[in-house]
């Protein structure tokens, strides 16, 4: 799938990069020994980070790959939604 709105792709990569920075403090308060508990609410910031993320591209992809079908693709788009929700199933 191609994130074809711009203005959505830009949320993401942000939010990504954001995550990527949260991951290195994560790992730099581990080499000093920071406080376990500081840790622990990093790690909690982070998988909602995670999950905003993936919200926002789900989203995405309900609207490009779902909707746009034509009715002659119902078999396609089931199958879709059953993939979705398997991955969804998936998930933490």
């Amino acid at each position: 799938m191609k994130l074809t709105d711009p203005n959505t792709k830009h949320k993401i990569i942000s939010r990504l990069k954001r995550i990527e920075g949260q991951l290195r403090g994560v790992e730099a308060m581990i080499e000093q020994e920071r406080d376990c508990q500081e840790i622990m609410q990093q790690f909690t910031a982070i998988r909602s980070a995670v999950q905003s993320a993936s919200l926002i591209f789900l989203q995405e992809y309900a609207v490009n790959c779902m909707m746009q079908m034509d009715d002659k693709d119902q078999p396609d788009r089931v199958k879709l939604v059953s993939d979705l929700v398997n991955l969804l199933g998936k998930a933490p």
